[in-house]
Formats: structure tokens, sequence, C-alpha cells
């Protein structure tokens, strides 16, 4: 059994000084459970969008669980494991004194919101959905592709940052980011892909747009929220280092 800690006030968990740690540990200790050690998740790194501000909030997280697991051990309670994670402070934290386990999770992927943030660009996302042209609606300047919310999910997670890139980044189907091209709506089984000037760095769209994008093309989509697009499929195609093609079972599901 592991204690929550709560490390940046953004969620859940107890606070690393509060008396309450100390009663919780030792009555599920005395209780007859397996105390284990205690965990932690900055989910306030989300709001960080410096390199300073992310080593601060990696910093806040570490130091707050090494502190919680120092009081418990200090009361006689066992806390072998020291448990902090997530993306931005996995790879913004300059030192892991007193830590035992880094719990990151979508750093495996990487997605659109953790490129807002800055610890990764978009060459560096991982995952992406492969979809087909399947119609346009020329007037609006609307590409229509066969991949809605139940491929990309209604996850809007850069909704609120710097960059919005609606439920996707388009990509051709190398992986290569055509500038200002996104999904701005989603259906169930529908995409709606268009083009946001705010976006394009200086690009600006097809004069012909059902000559660009003719039925068929494929193209791919980076994903805002990368856990959400993955937690839609029941596996993945993987490209290897040597080129080869992998199929990677999903190993559970809710």
């Amino acid at each position: 059994m592991l204690i929550e800690i709560d490390t940046d006030d953004h969620r859940s968990g107890i606070p690393p000084e509060s008396p309450l740690l100390i009663e919780v540990g030792r009555a599920l200790h005395d209780g007859g459970m397996v105390l284990t050690g205690v965990l932690t998740h900055a989910g306030a790194s989300y709001q960080c969008s410096t390199p300073e501000a992310l080593a601060a909030m990696a910093e806040q997280e570490r130091a707050g669980c090494v502190r919680a697991a120092e009081r418990l051990r200090a009361a006689g309670l066992p806390c072998p494991v020291v448990s902090v994670g997530s993306t931005p402070t996995a790879l913004s934290a300059r030192r892991l004194d007193g830590v035992t386990e880094v719990r990151a999770g979508v750093y495996v992927f990487m997605d659109l919101v953790m490129c807002n943030i800055g610890v990764c660009g978009t060459g560096d996302v991982a995952l992406s959905v492969l979809t087909s042209v399947i119609g346009h609606q020329l007037d609006k300047g609307w590409v229509l592709v066969d991949a809605g919310w139940m491929a990309m999910s209604r996850d809007r997670g850069t909704q609120a940052q710097a960059c919005d890139y609606g439920y996707g980044q388009v990509c051709d189907d190398t992986g290569r980011v055509l500038p200002g091209w996104v999904m701005s709506g989603a259906n169930q089984e529908h995409g709606i892909l268009s083009f946001d000037p705010t976006l394009g760095r200086g690009a600006t769209p097809p004069a012909d747009l059902a000559a660009a994008f003719p039925v068929g093309r494929r193209l791919r989509l980076l994903p805002p929220h990368a856990c959400a697009t993955a937690a839609q499929f029941g596996g993945y195609t993987v490209l290897q280092a040597d080129g080869g093609i992998a199929d990677w079972p999903r190993w559970n599901h809710w």
C-alpha cells in the first residue's frame, strides 16, 4: 500500500507536513496492510511553460515526497518506496536524491500537450493515427477523414495552451507536419481537417483543396493527449529501429 502525497496542491493526496500522514500510515500498518511507501504526481507541472519553472516544480515534487517518507520513517513506519512522476518533471529534474522510482507515463510516446509545455517537439511524438481522406466541404475549407473522436478521443488538452491543435496535428503519411492543418472538429467516425493560419508558420492553404487532399490520400494525426488516444485501440503497429514492423497488443483495458 502506497500513500499518495500532495506536493503541489493540485489534485489529491496528503500534504507532506500534515499530521494526517502519520495517522494514516499507522492505521494502515497496524491494520494489517503492507505499507510500502509514498507516491506523488506533480500535475501542476502541466501549467509550467519555462525550463526554470519545470525544474522548480520537479524539485518541489521530489522534496515533498522525500519529506513525507522521512516523517513516516521517523515515526517508526516502513517506507521503502519513494515514487515521483509526471512527464514534465521527469525530464526537468536536476536531482533525485531520496527517490526510488520515477513513474512518468506519457514520455513513452509524447504528445502535443508536452510540445506546448516545451519538453519535446512534434518530431519527438511517437504515436500517430493513420487516416484516409474521404471527402471535402470545399466552401468551408474542410477536408473530411475517416478518423473521428472514436480514434482520437474527445480530449482537447491543448485548448487552454499557447497552441491549440484541436483534436490533432495533421501530418503526411510519413509523419511530416503539415503546418497549419489541424483536426478542428470530430464526430464519432468523421474528422474535420481545416487550416489555422495562426499555426501555419507562413504557409497558406492550397488553392485547390481537392487536388492537394484527394480522396484516398493517407495522413497521420498527432494526438493532443497520447494516453487518451492510445486507449482507443486494442493494439499498436510499431516501426522498429531496424525498419521492421511489429504488432503490440494492448495489455489492459478498463
